[in-house]
C-alpha cells in the first residue's frame, strides 16, 4: 500500500480513494474508468459539490503517489490511489486529558480517558487520541497500533515510526500481547466468590445495525480469564468503601481482573453481563440506553490497566501499567447510588 504523499493536516490524515480499473485486484477493478478526475470525485464522493471539488484540488491538495498533484480536468489513472483532505467541522471537546505513561524512539504509551475515541471514527475526528496527540506533540506519524473502545479508559499504544510500525502491529494481530483490564460490577445478594468461573469461552456475534453483541450457540470465538480481586462495601449514599459491611441500603461492588485471550468487540462487557455481573456504567448492556456521546456523567467502569509483550526489536520483556484507578464509591454515586 503506497504511503500518502499528503501529510496530516491539523492531525487528521488525508482521505484515500482508489480509482476504478487497473491491473491489480481491488473492489473497483472491473468498474468503468471515469473520463476525468472531476467525474471520478462526483461518483466516489457523491455528497461533493462542484465548488467543493474545486476546493479539493486547490494548492495541490489532491494528489496521487504516481503523478503528484492532480487537476479536475486530468484523466484518471486506472487503479491509482488518490489522496485529499476532507473539510472537518469543529467538534465539542471531550473535557478530559491524555496522560503519558512511557515513550521511546518507536512507541508512545498513553492513558486514554473515558469518552475519548482512540482513532478518527464517524463523528469523532478531531476529538480522538490520535489527532490530539499528533497536534499537541507535533508528531504527524503517530498511529494507534491496537483498538481501545471510546468508553473504556486506560493504556493505548501508538507507533511513532513507520519503519518499525508493522512489527509492533503484528504483536497485537498475533495475540502476543498480554492485556489486563480492571472492572467494577455490583455483586448480587448472597454472591459466592467460589461460584465465579475462572474463564468464559463462548461464541459472540453481532447483527448489522445492532449495537449489542450477543452470545450465541456454536464454536467459541471469544475467551476471557476472570478473577475477583476485591470487594468494596459502599454504604447508602455512596460514601467511602468500608470493611464493616454495607449497612442498610448499601451495596457490594466487586473489582475484577479480566484478561481477554481473544479480542472480539465488546467481549469483556458481554462476558461480564452473561455472568450476571454487568460492568458499572455500561450504557449498552444489559439494556441499550442509546447513550448521548456527550453525556460524561457515568463512565464505564472498565480500565485497560496493564500490557506486556516481548519487544520485537530488542527481545526485552516490556510491561506498562496505567496511572488511572477505578473508584467504587464514586462510580456508585455517579449512578445515583
Amino acid at each position: 500500500m503506497p504511503r500518502s504523499p499528503l501529510p496530516p493536516r491539523e492531525g487528521i490524515s488525508a482521505t484515500r480513494l482508489r480509482a476504478p480499473g487497473g491491473h491489480e485486484t481491488h473492489a473497483l477493478a472491473g468498474a468503468p474508468v471515469p473520463g476525468s478526475v472531476d467525474e471520478m470525485l462526483a461518483v466516489l464522493v457523491p455528497d461533493s459539490t462542484p465548488e467543493a471539488r474545486a476546493a479539493l484540488v486547490a494548492d495541490g491538495r489532491l494528489c496521487t503517489a504516481e503523478a503528484g498533484p492532480a487537476r479536475l480536468e486530468d484523466p484518471v489513472i486506472p487503479g491509482a490511489f488518490y489522496w485529499f483532505h476532507r473539510p472537518v467541522p469543529p467538534e465539542p471537546r471531550v473535557p478530559f486529558e491524555i496522560g503519558i505513561v512511557d515513550e521511546d524512539e518507536d512507541l508512545l504509551v498513553v492513558d486514554k480517558p473515558h469518552f475519548l475515541a482512540s482513532t478518527p471514527n464517524g463523528r469523532f475526528v478531531r476529538e480522538c487520541a490520535v489527532t490530539r496527540l499528533r497536534v499537541d506533540r507535533r508528531e504527524p506519524d503517530l498511529v494507534a497500533i491496537h483498538r481501545l473502545d471510546r468508553v473504556t479508559a486506560g493504556l493505548l499504544v501508538l507507533s511513532r515510526r513507520p519503519e518499525s510500525r508493522g512489527r509492533y502491529q503484528r504483536l497485537f494481530q498475533d495475540r502476543k500481547v498480554t492485556k489486563t483490564y480492571r472492572a467494577l460490577a455490583v455483586l448480587p445478594p448472597g454472591f459466592d466468590p467460589d461460584s465465579l468461573p475462572g474463564e468464559r469461552r463462548t461464541r459472540l456475534e453481532k447483527t448489522a445495525g445492532d449495537r449489542q453483541v450477543r452470545e450465541v450457540p456454536g464454536e467459541p470465538n471469544a475467551h476471557t480469564r476472570i478473577r475477583l480481586t476485591a470487594v468494596h462495601e459502599v454504604p447508602a449514599g455512596g460514601q467511602a468503601p468500608t470493611a464493616s459491611g454495607t449497612g442498610e441500603g448499601g451495596v457490594s461492588i466487586g473489582e475484577f481482573e479480566l484478561q481477554p485471550v481473544t479480542g472480539k468487540t465488546h467481549q469483556l462487557r458481554v462476558h461480564m453481563h452473561a455472568l450476571g455481573l454487568p460492568i458499572l456504567g455500561d450504557p449498552v448492556y444489559p439494556v441499550d440506553d442509546n447513550p448521548d456521546p456527550y453525556d460524561f456523567s457515568s463512565p464505564l467502569q472498565l480500565l485497560a490497566s496493564a500490557l506486556a509483550f516481548t519487544d520485537p526489536l530488542t527481545g526485552q520483556q516490556r510491561r506498562f501499567a496505567t496511572g488511572l484507578r477505578l473508584d467504587a464509591a464514586a462510580a456508585w454515586a455517579q449512578l445515583g447510588g
